[in-house]
């Protein structure tokens, strides 16, 4: 684990476990509790008897799913049959490969059945164990990616952090098209990113008010748990005294961002060309992300979903 101090603009090499050692009692690491669907179906257009591959990002009601689509002529009217599953009529063109997809009788409760997990595109191999790619604290079903950061996460290093007095909350950030959409415009404000559902419970939003008045400090885990966070303090009276949130966040960070309740960050390394590594260039610098992400490649850091990871406090 690669650790960035901004205030004194020094760095450690660490690993993981060495968390125990970094965090304070009374700081509160937040974690992002969404888990991982089986949102990557296969099947065929009918009649033709195309292939064709979905990844199901959220359903928009009961019965009809905003998906990525591969397949050729996949248009407004289309038929496709799923494979071990119902059928479906492509209902909307939403731009690029999305598209809006109803299914005659629902999919959701056969997922674990007929889906696989949609792993990211550099990832080639098979997973024999699909609960590497999920948090040990997942709980809320609803992502097509997993929130990566947390996956360093073990139940011994939880509760070595509970009795060093580090305290814990969730949040749920449902993970979707973004994760998968580099940005290619010349200027990234012109980048636009789809919704997401997030939710922070009032419950959440207590623990963050006492470790507010206590003095200690609000550590992300993940770039989704900071952007619920953050869409939680825009919408809230005052941030400072953080509201209960639930509802869709397009929140877009990027430099020049005012964080207003993220005190520290433990993230992955992350691709070039994502909303992920601009989130955190305006979290630490791009300057100084760039020249720390250099220092990762010298020391052969690992990169992206399973690779290593980055605290900056």
């Amino acid at each position: 684990m690669l650790v960035y101090d901004r205030t004194r603009e020094s760095v450690q090499h660490r690993i993981f476990r060495d968390l125990v050692d970094l965090l304070d009692p009374g700081d509160l690491l937040v974690l992002n509790q969404t888990r991982v669907i089986r949102a990557r179906l296969y099947g065929k257009k009918v009649p033709t008897g195309g292939k064709i591959e979905l990844l199901l990002l959220r359903e928009v009601d009961h019965g009809c799913w905003e998906a990525m689509v591969g397949g050729q002529g996949l248009k407004p009217g289309s038929r496709i049959e799923v494979k071990e599953g119902p059928q479906a009529v492509i209902e909307e063109d939403l731009g690029r490969s999305l598209r809006l997809i109803r299914f005659i009788s629902p999919v959701k409760g056969i997922l674990e059945e007929i889906g696989d997990v949609p792993l990211p595109p550099y990832i080639q191999e098979v997973l024999d164990e699909p609960e590497r790619y999920q948090t040990i604290y997942a709980r809320e079903p609803g992502s097509a990616a997993a929130p990566t950061a947390g996956l360093h996460f073990t139940d011994a290093l939880m509760e070595a952090l509970r009795e060093k007095g580090v305290r814990f909350a969730e949040v749920t950030l449902h993970i979707g098209l973004d994760t998968f959409a580099p940005v290619h415009e010349g200027d990234p404000r012109d980048h636009q990113i789809h919704q997401e559902w997030c939710q922070l419970t009032p419950a959440t939003a207590e623990k963050i008010r006492q470790v507010r008045e206590q003095g200690g400090r609000v550590i992300a885990v993940g770039t989704t748990s900071v952007r619920t966070l953050e869409t939680a303090g825009i919408h809230s009276q005052d941030p400072l005294r953080i509201a209960a949130y639930e509802g869709p966040t397009d929140l877009y960070i990027l430099p020049g961002f005012q964080f207003q309740v993220v005190d520290a960050l433990i993230t992955n390394f992350h691709l070039p060309e994502s909303t992920l590594l601009m989130l955190v260039s305006a979290f630490a610098g791009r300057e100084q992300i760039l020249s720390l992400y250099d220092l990762a490649i010298r020391e052969k850091y690992r990169f992206y979903s399973f690779g290593d990871a980055m605290l900056l406090i």
